[in-house]
């Protein structure tokens, strides 16, 4: 706050730098003094980092750019996790009814081969993927019409093995060669032998597989229940 004299009126004003004309300050403020300069020690790891900060920031000494690392470059083959890994099944059976071949597959390899008799048009083999459900050694046989039964022995059409793999109880329809044929209930479908050995190869069946009944004894031994089965077109 300042005073000055105008007249023989005695006024004040907040701001010491606002003069008016004819107005003269009681005393002019000092001009500001020069700070005296510090000079503050250096620590010597300061002085480290700043000697180092070319390089740290990739800098050569003259202040161009370092020049990078060379880097090698890898070859990465992803590694298939979870679902994408896909492992060969223990044992497969593949049947192809256009070539009439029933193939063992095991971890991806055919072992065994074996001709067979299909279903005849109108009573075609099943297609799909289906699993070994029953086997039976020296089974009976219901003819699927009028229900006969026939006992175990050489007339028996399934041979002297049974490998069940598909079941459909919504009843069947179809000429069979030589009469239409009406079954009602349940029917099956599976891999088995016969007394029939010029059927094999043919497209014959009511829908199941005939093997030669030596071919049905050496599959019997190498399939279990839950073995996958393929049928093909």
């Amino acid at each position: 706050m300042n005073w000055v004299l105008l007249g023989s009126t005695l006024l004040f004003t907040a701001c010491p730098q606002a003069w008016g004309p004819g107005l003269r300050a009681a005393e002019a403020p000092a001009p500001p003094q020069p700070l005296a300069s510090a000079q503050p020690e250096q620590d010597s790891g300061a002085a480290a980092l700043l000697e180092d900060a070319p390089f740290q920031l990739g800098l050569k000494e003259n202040g161009l750019p370092a020049p990078e690392e060379p880097k090698v470059k890898e070859d990465r083959v992803p590694t298939p996790t979870g679902s994408e890994v896909q492992r060969p099944l223990p044992r497969l059976l593949v049947l192809d009814r256009r070539q009439r071949l029933l193939r063992v597959m095991e971890l991806g390899k055919e072992v065994r081969r074996y001709p067979v008799a299909v279903g005849m048009p109108g009573w075609e083999t099943p297609v799909g993927n289906f699993t070994v459900m029953e086997k039976t050694a020296n089974p009976r046989w219901e003819h699927p019409a009028n229900g006969k039964v026939l006992p175990p022995g050489p007339n028996n059409p399934l041979g002297s093995r049974w490998i069940g793999f598909y079941r459909d109880c919504r009843g069947r329809s179809g000429f069979n060669g030589q009469e239409h044929l009406v079954v009602k209930g349940c029917v099956t479908a599976g891999f088995h032998g016969t007394p029939n050995r010029a059927s094999v190869g043919q497209a014959v069946s009511h829908g199941c597989v005939r093997l030669f009944d030596e071919h049905a004894k050496e599959l019997f031994d190498l399939v279990s229940l839950g073995t996958p089965v393929t049928v093909l077109p």
